[in-house]
């Protein structure tokens, strides 16, 4: 197992027992990005800037899939040191949040991991995780923590027809012969697909472009048969002044800057049909 596990904390918060697992590395990662932010005056920046500084501090930091899924009991996992786009993403936004709110101690940073990675952000078990990231956008959009401005951006209208992971629950540890688990997430597919997003097609992104802001968050729909979103990253600005994607590719192996302009990058992978552009509030 690449994650050596140093920590394993327990904690109670309102009678719910929850375990974190994170290392000595991850709380001096975070503390470093601190104490950049504090060397450059971050917290007096919009949070999208704060957003794209620290995003731009993790590249070249290692991917690494599945780093959620190591414990057989649903935990708050902390990894700094190597991410997945979604874990990236995420943890970025948690540091930013900590930075533009000015709660800069590791506690802080694992309340606002939780409060984005989990429904109502609260972990009861496997299926209290976000797995879907068109739920990620819904309920992060409940907590007003992001703003979904892909209609204002001329977005069109599109529902996801969700069944992927119960479909395939043989591929995921905690729905493998859990039938409860599976009915669970069932219900919440069925919620989900019930849902009216809007996404703005692959042959639309160039027109909209300038609209995007530096430090957007940027969700690629796809169309895998039973998925909603395929791949998330961060919006950056090049010299060019054309939006760029700052992300954790698996084909890269670390995080990175597209070589292209954000539409070359969504039209050159068959199975993106668009994105949906998020903005976070503060």
């Amino acid at each position: 197992m690449k994650f050596l596990i140093k920590f394993l904390i327990i904690i109670v918060i309102s009678s719910k027992t929850f375990s974190q697992i994170y290392t000595d590395e991850d709380i001096s990662i975070f503390n470093s990005k601190i104490q950049l932010a504090e060397k450059n005056n971050l917290s007096q920046l919009p949070i999208n800037q704060i957003i794209s500084f620290i995003g731009k501090s993790f590249i070249s930091t290692p991917y690494e899939a599945h780093t959620l899924e190591i414990t057989d009991d649903e935990e708050l996992i902390i990894n700094l040191r190597t991410l997945d786009c979604t874990t990236f993403l995420e943890t970025v936004f948690a540091i930013s949040l900590c930075v533009k709110n000015q709660k800069t101690s590791f506690d802080d940073f694992k309340d606002y991991l939780r409060k984005i990675r989990y429904r109502d952000g609260l972990i009861k078990d496997y299926t209290s995780r976000l797995h879907y990231f068109s739920d990620w956008i819904f309920h992060n959009q409940r907590k007003n923590l992001i703003e979904d401005v892909t209609e204002r951006l001329g977005g069109i209208k599109v529902s996801f027809k969700l069944n992927y992971m119960t479909s395939n629950h043989h591929l995921y540890k905690h729905l493998k012969n859990n039938q409860k688990f599976i009915d669970i997430m069932k219900k919440i597919e069925n919620e989900i697909s019930n849902r009216n997003y809007f996404y703005l097609a692959a042959d639309d992104i160039r027109k909209i472009e300038e609209k995007i802001l530096e430090g957007d968050f940027i969700a690629f729909t796809t169309n895998q048969k039973g998925l909603d979103v395929g791949h998330v990253g961060i919006a950056v600005k090049g010299n060019d002044n054309r939006i760029y994607l700052l992300h954790a590719p698996e084909k890269g192996s670390y995080v990175q800057i597209t070589d292209e302009p954000l539409q070359g990058y969504v039209k050159k992978v068959k199975k993106h049909t668009g994105i949906i552009v998020l903005r976070a509030i503060n």
